[in-house]
């Protein structure tokens, strides 16, 4: 039933398709043909086409993914960012082809939007995708086995105070948190 409705648009589809002259398909096919390249061996123009183009789906995948990716720098927006960079820098010089490695791309921002969306969810999706805070110092006492674990020294806690709250010393510090992102906070006391 739902194909008998679909006869009439595939034909009124392919007669459409019959207007256009067969030269002028021949024509377009040798325009993209000069403008793009095939295969590795590219001239200048093909590249700046081939980058031109690479922009502006690499812009449109990044509002895809959201601005989030950009804002929070933690290793699980990082990996989107290394791969459409690494990925499509294959179509500019032309080692991949075009096509399937813009959905290459497009399926990496889609299952980054989806864990990111499933972290929102579910605690266990958010840790395994992004980590968990971890307490280094806390309470006078400096958590060992943590910043061993963080590969935190004691030069790295002191530079976060430093930084942070001014201070040379943990008298004014309540606790001291490694991030999910990885950024070292410092709670005063």
């Amino acid at each position: 039933m739902v194909f008998g409705r679909l006869r009439p648009l595939i034909r009124s589809i392919k007669n459409r398709a019959k207007i256009c002259h067969p030269s002028l398909k021949h024509s377009v096919m040798n325009l993209l043909h000069t403008l793009f390249g095939e295969g590795k061996d590219l001239n200048t123009l093909q590249m700046v086409c081939r980058a031109f183009v690479s922009f502006f789906l690499t812009l449109a995948l990044i509002r895809v993914a959201g601005i989030r990716t950009f804002g929070k720098k933690t290793p699980f927006d990082n990996v989107i960012t290394i791969m459409l960079g690494s990925i499509f820098s294959r179509v500019v010089v032309g080692a991949s082809p075009f096509i399937p490695t813009t959905l290459a791309c497009l399926m990496f921002v889609l299952v980054h939007r989806f864990l990111a969306w499933a972290s929102l969810y579910s605690d266990l999706v958010g840790r395994l995708v992004k980590g968990e805070a971890s307490s280094l110092y806390s309470d006078g006492r400096v958590n060992r086995r943590n910043m061993r674990d963080a590969r935190v020294s004691d030069k790295d806690l002191r530079e976060s105070v430093r930084q942070r709250i001014n201070e040379d010393d943990f008298t004014h510090v309540k606790e001291i948190v490694q991030e999910r992102n990885g950024e070292i906070s410092v709670i005063k006391s």
